[in-house]
């Protein structure tokens, strides 16, 4: 979840029923009218070159700065699993640094995905 979400629950939890169910019918207007996302533009990758030799801190860095866009809680998961890889399984750096990149890479077509729908 998060801040905004969270932030919303909190508030949303310190309502009385009545105040809850108009902050409900409320959401459910808004969510009605058609969004104001349509006239911003998808936000794209940075384009960064991968340098031949990286190593995978560098690479997760150099991901993050090609897609700002993407929330760093979200790949936290996917980027520990490839460290882990890398430093206790020994799997090369090259192969790990390619595997980063598909991560990013469908994290951000996942992110496309629910940009396009609320537009």
């Amino acid at each position: 979840m998060v801040a905004t979400e969270k932030d919303l629950l909190k508030h949303f939890r310190a309502l009385d029923p009545v105040q809850q169910q108009s902050a409900l019918d409320y959401l459910a207007f808004l969510a009605s009218r058609p969004s104001q996302l349509a006239a911003v533009d998808l936000p794209q990758p940075v384009d960064i070159p991968r340098p031949e030799e990286e190593s995978v801190v560098k690479a997760i860095k150099r991901l993050r700065a090609t897609y700002p866009m993407l929330e760093p809680n979200k790949l936290l998961n996917d980027t520990s699993n490839q460290m882990t890889r890398h430093m206790l399984h020994s799997v090369p750096a090259v192969e790990v640094v390619d595997e980063l990149e598909r991560v990013f890479r469908q994290h951000y077509e996942t992110y496309i995905a629910k940009f396009n729908t609320c537009t």
